[in-house]
């Protein structure tokens, strides 16, 4: 944790913070090692960043005081991330990857080859996604949480969803076997479409090229998906 994430309930006063939730009670105690008057890297879940000195630290809360907020959140990616819903183990390092490398948009999605028992899982509740997330703000000293959006249907998304989100982006196709190799820094608006493990079938390509994507690859070795993810990100942005 690189950053004490505050949630706007946490906030008691103007200048004074108290936190009651164990998982970040546990944390200033066996990382941070914290102790009244130590300052640590503070930011507003949505907000702005600083420090805050802590100024009382127990088994039920811990008290801050702020110093100062007045450092903005780390630019965003220009990206929109859509990606078939990966196995549950996957899906929870994937969110917290792409969230802390500052994608801002992920749409979760169901292709012919991802499993339908996956969308069962408890990964997909609201509060585990959120926890995945917020791991990823903390890990990047970052404080806005990205959107996330789940798509069940190839098709409805394909003819419905698609067409409105290619108006003001860029479709990349990350699939092996494309015939271009995947660009290098791109600052315009994108949209990354990943595939589930074994990649698109052969007509979701089609699909996704003939609305508008273009197929890239990232050279013949095959990646796993959160592999890929990172990699991509990384060698786009």
């Amino acid at each position: 944790m690189n950053l004490i994430l505050l949630d706007p309930q946490d906030t008691s006063t103007q200048n004074r913070v108290i936190i009651r939730d164990p998982r970040r009670l546990r944390h200033l105690k066996k990382v941070h090692r914290a102790e009244p008057g130590t300052r640590l890297t503070v930011g507003l879940e949505g907000g702005l960043m600083g420090t805050a000195t802590l100024t009382a630290l127990d088994s039920e809360h811990a008290s801050f005081t702020l110093d100062a907020l007045d450092t903005p959140p780390p630019a965003a990616l220009p990206v929109h991330l859509v990606l078939a819903l990966p196995r549950p183990r996957m899906l929870a390092r994937t969110l917290e990857h792409v969230t802390a490398l500052g994608v801002k948009d992920i749409t979760l999605l169901h292709t012919k080859r991802v499993e339908k028992s996956y969308w069962q899982s408890p990964e997909l509740m609201p509060e585990k996604i959120h926890q995945h997330l917020i791991l990823g703000l903390e890990q990047a000293k970052d404080t806005v949480l990205p959107t996330v959006t789940l798509r069940k249907g190839f098709r409805p998304f394909v003819e419905d969803v698609l067409p409105t989100l290619l108006t003001e982006r860029r479709g990349l196709l990350a699939h092996p076997g494309m015939a271009n190799a995947c660009p290098c820094g791109i600052t315009s608006p994108t949209l990354l479409l990943i595939g589930p493990e074994g990649g698109f079938i052969d007509w979701e390509v089609e699909r996704l090229l003939g609305a508008g994507c273009e197929g890239m690859h990232l050279g013949p070795r095959i990646l796993r998906v959160e592999t890929a993810v990172t990699a991509l990100l990384a060698r786009l942005f």
